[in-house]
Order: structure tokens, then C-alpha cells, then sequence
């Protein structure tokens, strides 16, 4: 979800800005422990640094880590995911309707259009695709902001074309909002979070059919339960063991990540505070609690304010990872070796220890 973002310039005026923050973003990237990077790394610019709430945290990112800028120049990333059988990811534009492909070696490449939107009748706004992720059985399912529903592809990776099947578009009848982000068990029932970002006025559109935002199971195609409503639900994610369900809410007046007590037939009880960062949102930290990943140690990597926030199961902030944009999402490789994360019109990665899997 684009939950912050600064202005998008226009003409000459975005050229300009464009060379001066090429020439930030190619300065040595700061670190809190006082070491910097002299060098771009390997063949990407660094920026931002890590902010080392915790000693902890170094248990994930080592000292001499840095930030790395994969690629820029797109309209708002989001949503990213992983195919391990292709060897690369693919993430939302989500203005552009279209999902992109990075891999390394090779960069970016469009990869579906449309993504999130199949009318016919062109509309402005958050139309494509918002959050990506894979089913059990390894397909790409879609939060499709522009038809409000949550769709699977039915096309091969090797030959991605615009035709899906409709997994949930409608709560008692009344169309979603514009679903947003979505995360499956091991059992194979999906979870996911519909605001209303995607409709062209927000909430004062006229046709938004529900009256809440919801957060949301699918035990199988069309059979939709309404787990509970929040004032903002964004991204959703589940805990190794599934017993805790975490839902962000992109809300400024309540920035919170909750959390649910999880049963075994997928119902919640039990919501919580994980951890309200209300206090943080502003300026000079851009963006909102959005995406999510849990790493298989528990930890959750959680964009929020001023990047991506590293949080241990017991709801403490071990680090920041500050990429100096509004960044909306988040996703690791097959290995946990890497975290690729979707900044504003940036792609970029900063590398994960792999210890703890050992």
C-alpha cells in the first residue's frame, strides 16, 4: 500500500532531483556502529545504514552491512516474492499496473501488464497488483487492487500472461475494498488484509460497498470469514509455528503492529499491541507500518517508519534497517540469506546471516 511517499516531480524539475539524489544515494552508506563503507558494493550504490537498536541485531546484519540500491526509477514498489524456481523475484508497480522481475546478473524487466486492474475503462490511482505471494502448490496469488479481489495466475513463470482465477472478491455479497496484502498456512487457508487504497477517493468513494476494512480467511475459493476490522489493516503475516497471526495497520493517528492468538481452524482471538510506533511517524522517518516477513527464527522484518523495522517475538525493536525512503514491503530468498526490500521507486537488498539456521 502507498501509505507515504514524497511528491513526484514533474519535467526538468524531476531530472534534477533525480541527479541529486543519484548522487546521495552513491555517497558511502552511514552505520550507527561508526564504521562506513568505502565503496559501492560491487556493482550497486549503497545507502541509508542500519540503526542497532539492540546488540541483537547482529545476529541478522552484520557490522560491515550495507544497503544496497538494486534499481529505481518506478512509481510505487510493492508486494515483492521470491520464485525459487526461477531464481529471482518479482514485485508490483502498483500505479502502472504492471509487476516487474528483478534477478541478479540480469536487473529488471517487466514481466505481467496489466497486474491488478483487467477493465477496460482506463482510471488513475492504485490500480495493479499490491501484495504477492505463493500458494501452497507453489502459483502466484495477487491482491489485485483495480478488481478488488484476491486472484491466482493461472499462466506458467516461463510465460506469464494477464488470466486469473478469482480466489475471493466479495464479503457477503458486498465487493472488497481493495485487498492488500496476503499470507497462507500450511494448511492451505489464506489470510489477507483489505483497506481501501486502491479505490480511486479512499474512503469517500462512492463505490466502496463495505463499510469497515477488514481483516479477512479464505478456508477455499469463495468461502470468506470475517476475522476482524481495523481502522487501516496493511500487510499480514503468520509466526513459524502459526500459532500468532501479525497484522500492520498504515493508520498515522494509531501506527501499530497486532497481533492475534491463532487457533488451530484458523480462528483469532486474543488482539493486541505487538508494537505501536505512533510516536515515530513524521518527515524525517517516511512511512507507515505496511509489509511484513517473519524470518523461520521468529523475528519479524516489518516496513515501518523510516525503513524496516527488525522485531523479536516479544514486540522489541532489535534494529532499523533505514533506507531514507517510504518503504512499503519486504521479502527474503529460499536461503534467508537476503532481504529484498520495495522503497518508494527503488528496489534494494541488504544481506541476512544465516547462523541461526544452522
Amino acid at each position: 500500500m502507498r501509505n507515504f511517499h514524497p511528491i513526484k516531480l514533474h519535467g526538468m524539475l524531476k531530472h534534477f532531483a533525480y541527479i541529486a539524489l543519484l548522487s546521495i544515494l552513491l555517497l558511502p552508506a552511514c552505520k550507527t556502529d561508526s564504521s562506513t563503507a568505502d565503496q559501492p558494493s560491487g556493482p550497486y550504490a549503497v545507502t541509508g545504514e542500519i540503526d542497532r537498536l539492540d546488540l541483537r541485531v547482529n545476529e541478522y546484519i552484520a557490522r560491515e552491512t550495507v544497503i544496497e540500491v538494486l534499481d529505481s526509477g518506478y512509481n510505487w514498489t510493492e508486494g515483492p516474492a521470491w520464485l525459487a524456481t526461477e531464481g529471482y523475484y518479482v514485485f508490483s508497480d502498483v500505479p502502472e499496473n504492471t509487476i516487474f522481475a528483478w534477478q541478479e546478473g540480469k536487473g529488471s524487466w517487466e514481466w505481467l501488464k496489466p497486474s491488478g486492474y483487467t477493465g477496460k475503462i482506463p482510471r488513475p490511482g492504485e490500480m495493479g497488483s499490491n501484495g504477492l505471494t505463493l500458494d501452497p502448490e507453489g502459483r502466484l496469488v495477487l491482491c489485485q487492487h483495480g478488481d478488488r479481489r484476491v486472484a491466482r495466475l493461472d499462466a506458467p513463470f516461463s510465460n506469464p500472461l494477464p488470466t486469473f482465477t478469482t480466489i475471493a472478491d466479495n464479503y457477503q455479497g458486498k465487493r472488497f475494498n481493495s485487498p492488500n496484502d496476503v499470507v497462507f498456512d500450511h494448511q492451505g487457508r489464506m489470510y489477507f488484509t483489505d483497506p481501501p487504497y486502491g479505490l480511486i477517493n479512499n474512503m469517500q468513494d462512492s463505490s466502496k460497498e463495505l463499510d469497515f476494512q477488514g481483516i479477512y480467511r479464505v478456508d477455499r475459493p469463495g468461502e470468506v470469514v470475517l476475522l476482524d476490522t481495523v481502522s487501516r489493516p496493511n500487510g499480514i503475516a503468520l509466526s513459524p509455528d502459526e500459532s500468532t497471526l501479525y497484522v500492520a495497520n498504515s493508520d498515522p493517528d494509531k501506527a501499530v503492529w497486532y497481533a492475534y492468538s491463532l487457533d488451530s481452524l484458523g480462528n483469532v482471538s486474543d488482539r493486541r499491541i505487538f508494537l505501536d510506533v505512533t510516536d515515530k511517524v513524521g518527515s524525517r522517518n517516511p512511512g507507515l507500518p505496511d509489509g511484513m516477513r517473519v524470518h523461520p527464527s521468529g523475528v519479524l522484518f516489518a516496513t515501518g517508519p523510516g525503513g524496516v523495522w527488525i522485531i523479536n517475538p516479544a514486540g522489541e525493536p532489535l534494529g532499523i534497517i533505514r533506507t531514507g525512503q517510504a518503504t512499503a514491503n519486504c521479502n527474503f530468498n529460499s536461503s534467508f540469506s537476503e532481504l529484498f526490500m520495495t522503497a518508494d521507486d527503488y528496489i534494494m537488498r541488504v544481506a541476512i546471516e544465516t547462523n541461526l539456521l544452522h
